[in-house]
Formats: structure tokens, C-alpha cells, sequence
């Protein structure tokens, strides 16, 4: 049905519309002739069941389906795999339900089986890693391209990806299941799983819609009985390696043997004594991390016992074919420069990493790369691994990226105990004789870690003994700033970023606070220091007064006042590209920085910028000027990138901008937080003194360690499409 070959091709071929009730309800892909992968939740809409139902549908619970672009008006039937079945649930380890408004959850995938061949023209979907550079589309359920959804990958959040939708349709439900095709890589590099959307009528400048979907590392995990999917067919470095292989695998025995073996690794037939060395590559170019494993089976064969004493043929290892051997594994790395491990062993590494707790995946990332100009977002362990694969060893190191940070890993969870460390280090030696790497030179990197790491002393508990717990409250106000929809969530470490509430119906400035102190009763151990509140806002709402807010007078407590009894700071969630360039160069100048006061004579928007332009340096700004104005030079300094803003909500003037001078002079800017809010509490206690400038004193201070959470968008009305 497809008239002619065009950039979508291998998409409209392997899409799949899920049906219930003669109407689409949502999407799927061809992964395999006969195998649709699609989401859990959109096969028991099909079977009218409830979205989250934990129960593997069984036999006797067919699925309608249509390859709309290849058979538009003929139905397929298929049934769900039992060990392909994996609903949605809470948590990555427990088999718990989702809560109403949670993201991102686990799992929430389905294969489904036809019943019969599909129809000619079909063909499963070439699969990639996403990348945060490239444009993607999603189709609703019917497949019809006209509602379509353009987006881009914005931050990966295992197991999703967040997006931010660029145009076309409004994402609603339908589009779940569906693939994300990159038209640009010719791929498929996720599932659309869920959305938030900006509430109706959507404010000015507000956002762009977030769209999340399933990476294809994420389906690889929680589906591993999942034959290896396709990939775009490669191009560059396929003739190299066909004559690196030409030298290792000699004779058709030996090509046949590895071919044989190859296709049942990948679940793909076998062309048996028709096997070639054209289609021994053919078959591990076409599927993702199929060149790993051709290469793990190479030497396999390359490393059997010599057929005698003068055995013509020397094998890799052996002093007169390591140079071949070198040689292909170059190849190969040309052909799929992203792809190092094979599945098993990226299977086994992943289980290991779940075990490790004390690792931050930031620090890791810029330790092994530290040169590098523009390193990827990551939000765990697995996530740096995907990244580090990608990374060959340019610069002549013995030991690739990859295995330099399992191995940073396994020195510092090594302080937990033996476990997972010990089995890292026999992964990684497995691994690294597989790949040719040289143990001693492994040997040699693990020393050194230790050695650069044995220095460092950890600080006794007590009151600056580790890193404080925040609480992060993430507002949008309605038009009229009075009311709020919300969530809140926890950040006990880098590691352990969770979701504690969310509020969509709109609620009032006590509301919010009630919310914050039940939050830190149920969620927050507070030792050995005092949480930390930080208020998200849009940058055209950092005036409210949020610092000041507090709950009413209804228990034996007393009222609660964070900006009292917590260091209650203001942060903004609109930090662009430019200004996050700037907050970067002033965080490198921060042990020398320079504090600068912006007052009635900045209030021009040029010459306050043009300040900042000349004080780049400057880490800590006072705004001391007229409250009318707070909101530009405000924004001025966001955009400028400065950490640290201190300002007095209703006074200005000399005197006053000299006192906020000295309450910051010689205070490290970590210590930025606790001098506000003990002057808000001096100010409290003293109440015949009603000039003190402890009143109404804000602080917005987003500082080098207080990085803004990369999943949560601006707005959230959750939605399942």
C-alpha cells in the first residue's frame, strides 16, 4: 500500500494500530515478523480492562490490530506473550502499583504475537539509542500522518525520556504505545508512554508541552527475552570490516560456523552452507549490538586450539595475528561506534549497578571525560554506562572510558561492602580479556583510582558532616498569583530524587505550606542538618513572596514558617542555554567572586544588563532598588546566570544595600542560605524593632550544587495518552 519510498518508509511499514471496539485506542512497532511491541497499559485498553491491570492477558484474550500503512482495512489478531509482559508498576524493584499523577514509572511494555504472517509489505523497525540533538515524530493510534507530534529529546530520566513537543497535534490519548521515530537516523528510539500538559487557556510564554517516552535501553532491560531489534543499515566501515574478517576467519568452514551461531545469538534464520562472510556482516550490522556479539563469537573461534604444531593459520592472541585483531575490533568500532558491549554483558553490568548506591553518576561522567567539551545529561548509573559505550580511547589510553568508570565505581562502592565491588572487577576483567584490553593496564588504572582516592577524608557526622536534604517545591501560579497547582519533591542525595506529592487542583499559599510540612514529617529525615526549601518558579513569578508564607494557627505547634524554622530559598525554572553558559563561567569564578549591587540607577533593562556584561565575575548580586522594579532586574540576573540575588521585598536605599553588603561579606556562598534565614529570625524576635531588614528579605540562589530537577516540567496536568 506504501506507493513509494520516502523518508518515513520504515516506519508507515511497521506501525501498528491497537483496536477496541472498532476504534483505534493506541499504537505499536514490528520488532520482528511476527512481534509487535507495544505498552502494557494500551493492550488492556484493547481488551477493556482497566489501564493499570497487573494480570498477563491470556490465550484467550485477543488483541485487534492494523498495519494501517501496509493493509489499512484488514484486521490482525494477536495475543500477548507471557514472558514478553511487563505492566506498570511503581517501583523499579517491587511489583507495586502506580499511584495516581506519579512520574515516571517502570515497566509498562507488552509484546503481542500475531496469529499469522502480516501482511506483504511489512517489516520491523530499526532501533537506536535516541540522541538529544535530533527531531522525532509520534503518530496517533490510526497512523494517519497528519496528527502528528514533532518533538525533542530533552533530558533522559531512566526509564523515560522527557521531550519537549515542538508542534503538530496536541498530544492525547492515542499516541501511547506509538513509536518515536528519529527521521533524521532512520530509527525508532522510544515508545511514547505519557504527557504533561499545560492547563487550558495556557499562559503567555509558557513552557512547551512534555512528552515522555520509553528509552530503548529501558525496553531492553525490562524485556530481555526480546529478540535483538534491527538497526538502520550501516553504512561507513563495513567494507574494513569485511577485510579485517577476511584475515581472522579464514576458510568457509570457519564463516559458516560463526554465521550459524551469529543468527541463532539473534534469533534471525541462518542461510546454513549459503553462508558468506557478506552475510555473516549483513547479519550483525542489521541488529542492535549485533556487532558485539559477532566479535565475542570471532574470537571464540580465533582462540580454538591450533589443528597442530604447524598450523598455518596463527590465531589473535598469538604474537603473528594480534595486529588482524586489532585491526577488526577498529573496524568494528567504525561500523557501530556506540555499541561496545554485548547483550548479556550490558544485561549483567546493569544488574550489578542497581546494587550501588554510592557512586554520584555526574562526578563519574566528568572524571572519566574530563576533557570533553559537551557532556550529556545523565540521571543514573545506567545512563553514564550508555553514555561512556559511545566514547572510544582517542587519546591512546589502554583502558576504553567504559571500563575506566566501572572500575571508578567499584573503588568507591567498595566502602559498602564487598559486594557489588568484587563482582564489578571480575565483570570488568571478564570483559576487558574479551576485548583485547590488557590486564595489567587494568590493573595499573584501579591502582591509581585508589591511590588519587585515598587521600580524601570523610567528614565525622554532625552538623556539617554530608550534604542537607531538600525539599523542592515546584509552583505554577493561575493568572492572578493567589493560587497554585504543585509538586513536591525530596532530594536526600543525588541519587534518590523521588516524587512526594502533587497537587493539581488548585490550592492557596497555607495549603502549600501544610503540604511542605507533612512532606518533611512523612519523607524527610532530618539529620544531621536542617532540610532545605527551594521554591521553583517561573521567572515573571519570582516577586511572590513565598519566603514569608506560613501555615495557620491550628495545632498546639504554632503556626509553621519554613522561611523561620528552614533555610527557604527561590529558584527558577527557566534557565536558558545562554544563561546557563553564564552561571557556568561565574561558578568557575566563584573562590574569587566579587559581590555587586544593582539599585534605582540599574533599573533600565540595558543598563542592567550591561552591568552584569561587565561584572561577570560577579557571584552574589544585591538588588536595592524601588519593588517595581525587582521583577526585571530579577530576570536580568537569571539571565546573566548569577547564582546568588538578595533583596528586600518593600525597603531600598543606601543604607540598606550597605547592610546586606555586610551580611554577606566574607560568608562562603554556601553559607548564603542560613545567614538569611537567621536574619528573618532575628527579625521575628524582635517585634518592636519593625525596621529590621530581616523582614521580607528574599533570597533566589541556584548554586553550583543546586542544580534544578531534569525530569519534572514547568506544568503538570498528567495525562495518559
Amino acid at each position: 500500500m506504501i506507493a513509494g519510498a520516502g523518508p518515513d518508509t520504515p516506519l508507515q511499514q511497521s506501525f501498528v494500530s491497537l483496536r477496541h471496539g472498532g476504534r483505534a485506542v493506541g499504537a505499536g512497532v514490528l520488532v520482528a515478523e511476527r512481534l509487535v511491541l507495544t505498552c502494557a497499559h494500551v493492550v488492556n485498553s484493547a481488551l477493556g480492562r482497566d489501564r493499570f491491570d497487573q494480570d498477563t492477558p491470556g490465550p484467550g484474550d485477543p488483541v485487534t490490530l492494523r498495519l494501517p500503512h501496509v493493509a489499512a482495512g484488514r484486521d490482525l489478531t494477536g495475543r500477548v506473550v507471557r514472558e514478553l509482559w511487563s505492566p506498570p508498576r511503581a517501583t523499579a524493584a517491587a511489583s507495586t502499583p502506580v499511584r495516581p499523577g506519579q512520574v515516571p514509572y517502570h515497566g509498562d511494555l507488552a509484546v503481542l504475537e500475531l496469529d499469522a504472517a502480516p501482511p506483504a509489505g511489512a517489516e520491523p523497525a530499526p532501533f537506536l539509542q535516541h540522541s538529544y540533538a535530533n527531531e522525532t515524530i509520534a503518530l496517533w493510534a490510526s497512523g494517519n500522518p497528519l496528527p502528528a507530534v514533532r518533538a525533542v529529546p530533552r533530558v533522559s530520566a531512566p526509564p523515560w525520556i522527557a521531550l519537549d513537543v515542538l508542534g503538530g497535534a496536541e498530544v492525547t490519548e492515542g499516541f501511547s504505545g506509538g513509536p518515536l521515530w528519529d527521521r533524521a537516523r532512520q530509527a525508532v528510539v522510544g515508545l511514547v508512554a505519557a504527557v504533561h500538559r499545560t492547563p487550558e487557556p495556557a499562559a503567555p510564554g509558557a513552557p512547551p508541552t512534555t512528552m515522555y517516552a520509553i528509552s530503548v535501553p529501558a525496553i531492553e532491560a525490562e524485556l530481555p527475552a526480546l529478540p535483538p531489534p534491527a538497526v538502520p543499515t550501516a553504512r561507513r566501515g563495513v567494507q574494513q570490516l569485511l577485510t579485517a574478517l577476511e584475515r581472522v576467519l579464514q576458510g568457509h568452514e570457519a564463516v559458516q560456523d560463526c554465521e550459524e551461531r551469529l543468527a541463532a545469538r539473534l534469533g534471525r534464520p541462518s542461510a546454513g552452507p549459503a553462508a558468506d562472510l557478506e552475510r555473516l556482516v549483513g547479519l550483525a550490522v542489521g541488529v542492535r549490538r549485533g556487532i558485539p556479539e559477532l566479535l565475542d563469537l570471532v574470537r571464540d573461534h580465533a582462540h580454538q586450539p591450533a589443528a597442530g604444531p604447524y598450523d598455518p593459520h596463527p590465531r589473535p592472541g598469538h604474537h603473528g595475528a594480534r595486529e588482524d585483531w586489532e585491526r577488526l575490533r577498529r573496524a568494528a568500532r567504525t561500523v557501530r561506534p556506540g555499541e561496545y558491549l554485548t547483550t548479556r554483558q550490558r544485561r549483567d553490568l546493569s544488574g550489578l549497578l542497581a546494587h550501588c548506591t554510592r557512586t554520584d553518576p555526574r562526578t563519574l561522567l566528568e572524571r572519566v571525560l574530563p576533557h570533553a567539551p559537551e557532556l550529556p545529561a545523565v540521571a543514573g548509573l545506567a545512563d553514564v554506562m550508555d553514555a561512556l559505550e559511545g566514547f572510544s580511547s582517542l587519546t591512546g589510553a589502554p583502558v576504553p572510558p567504559l571500563l575506566q568508570g566501572v572500575v571508578r565505581i567499584s573503588v568507591e562502592e567498595r566502602a559498602a561492602g564487598a559486594y557489588p565491588s568484587e563482582d564489578l572487577d571480575a565483570w570488568v576483567e571478564r570483559v576487558g580479556a574479551r576485548s583485547g584490553v590488557d590486564e595489567a593496564a587494568v590493573s595499573q588504572f584501579r591502582a591509581d583510582v585508589v591511590a588519587a582516592a585515598a587521600p580524601v577524608h570523610t567528614p565525622a557526622p554532625g552538623p556539617t558532616g554530608g550534604a542537607a536534604p531538600r525539599v523542592q517545591v515546584e509552583l505554577l501560579p493561575t493568572a492572578t498569583g493567589r493560587r497554585f497547582t504543585y509538586q513536591i519533591w525530596t532530594l536526600a542525595d543525588p541519587r534518590t530524587h523521588r516524587l512526594a506529592l502533587v497537587r493539581d487542583a488548585e490550592a492557596g499559599s497555607e495549603q502549600v505550606v501544610d503540604d511542605i510540612r507533612r512532606v518533611l514529617r512523612t519523607e524527610v529525615r532530618e539529620d544531621p542538618e536542617t532540610a532545605l526549601v527551594e521554591y521553583f518558579l517561573p521567572s515573571a513569578w519570582l516577586g511572590l513572596d513565598v519566603d514569608s508564607w506560613e501555615s495557620p494557627d491550628g495545632d498546639e505547634d504554632g503556626p509553621f514558617v519554613p522561611g523561620i524554622t528552614r533555610r527557604v530559598v527561590v529558584r527558577t525554572t527557566e534557565r536558558s542555554r545562554e544563561s546557563y553558559a553564564g552561571w557556568k563561567q561565574r561558578t568557575a569564578a566563584l573562590p574569587h567572586a566579587k559581590h555587586l549591587v544593582l539599585d534605582e540607577r540599574h533599573t533600565d533593562r540595558r543598563v542592567a544588563r550591561a552591568q552584569l556584561e561587565v561584572h561577570r565575575d560577579a557571584g552574589t548580586v544585591i538588588v536595592c532598588c524601588p519593588p517595581d522594579h525587582h521583577g526585571t532586574l530579577l530576570r536580568q540576573c537569571v539571565q546573566a546566570g548569577v547564582h546568588t540575588v538578595l533583596w528586600h521585598r518593600d525597603e531600598h536605599g543606601a543604607q540598606l544595600a550597605r547592610d546586606l553588603l555586610d551580611l554577606v561579606d566574607g560568608a562562603d556562598h554556601t553559607e548564603v542560605p542560613e545567614v538569611v534565614r537567621l536574619e528573618r529570625a532575628k527579625a521575628i524576635a524582635e517585634p518592636e524593632s519593625t525596621a529590621h531588614h530581616g523582614r521580607r528579605l528574599s533570597l533566589l540562589y541556584d548554586a553550583p550544587d543546586h542544580r534544578p530537577p531534569q525530569l519534572a516540567p514547568d506544568a503538570w496536568v498528567l495525562t495518559q495518552p
